[in-house]
């Protein structure tokens, strides 16, 4: 955008209930060229705007081939998440962005390919799984892992059924806290690398959620072979200007918003699970 600091006027055009508290708006600019030019790259964030409410850093979850519309998913944690989450069709609301670096998918265009996500993290990586699948002939064997606390946090449950039936595509769910009906794992994610078909030599893994999580999990992948530069995390933190500028979002020398919030583990080696980064 030419201005990141000026929010840009968008309508809400649908809304899709994903759960009780998450919910999905489908936006487009009020301006027919700005939502012409608008671009984006997996994995980037905007900044999502309410009048007198405040502004939040949101993923967005769209394929970057829809000119037409573009989606984030909100799950109502706070005053403006639930503000947010309250809008209906013809809503309108202001929009900064895209912020931040992607997911490197390019990289990974030949190769295999791990998404692993944790609790209820799982939006930024939403793109990176619609990005594959309807690309399907550039990327090697596809591998989604979704970790939950409780079998009844897994979003999207019918999606992960459909993913697991697309071709050279593998699911592989856990929940620490199983209900009589799930099928899957019950335990930790991390525990799940030997299901996986195939060796990850050579893959590249890409992942969300909880830091902990990421850490065990980034390990456990550095002793299966995977490079330490093939192993892409995204990171939260409490972002508000989206720009480099405010410091709300530094990390050791890093700043999300403006550095990431994609980053290698090479290059959060140095500063990762460290207290006060």
């Amino acid at each position: 955008m030419s201005d990141a600091w000026l929010p840009q006027e968008a309508e809400v055009v649908e809304c899709i209930t994903e759960t009780p508290d998450i919910r999905t708006l489908r936006l487009r600019f009020t301006d027919p060229e700005r939502q012409r030019a608008y671009r984006f790259a997996p994995g980037q964030f905007n900044m999502l705007a309410l009048h007198g409410i405040g502004e939040v850093p949101i993923s967005i979850v769209s394929d970057v081939e829809d000119v037409h519309l573009f989606d984030h998913t909100i799950r109502a944690v706070g005053r403006v998440t639930r503000a947010l989450a309250r809008l209906e069709c013809g809503a309108r609301l202001g929009v900064r962005g895209p912020f931040g670096r992607g997911w490197p998918l390019e990289a990974a265009e030949g190769r295999d390919l791990v998404v692993l996500t944790g609790g209820l993290g799982c939006a930024p990586a939403v793109s990176v799984i619609r990005h594959v699948l309807r690309r399907r002939g550039s990327f090697g064997r596809l591998t989604i892992m979704q970790g939950v606390k409780h079998a009844n946090d897994l979003l999207w449950r019918e999606q992960y059924e459909a993913w697991a039936r697309e071709p050279d595509t593998q699911v592989l769910l856990a929940a620490d806290v199983a209900t009589p009906d799930w099928p899957w794992h019950q335990g930790l994610v991390t525990e799940l690398f030997d299901r996986i078909g195939g060796s990850l030599v050579g893959a590249v893994a890409m992942m969300c959620g909880p830091e902990p999580m990421m850490m065990a999990a980034g390990r456990k992948l550095l002793d299966y072979g995977l490079a330490a530069s093939d192993i892409y995390l995204s990171m939260e933190r409490n972002m508000h200007c989206g720009a480099g500028k405010c410091g709300h979002c530094q990390l050791g020398p890093h700043f999300v918003c403006r550095d990431g919030p994609v980053f290698s583990w090479a290059a959060l080696a140095p500063c990762i699970g460290i207290q006060g980064y």
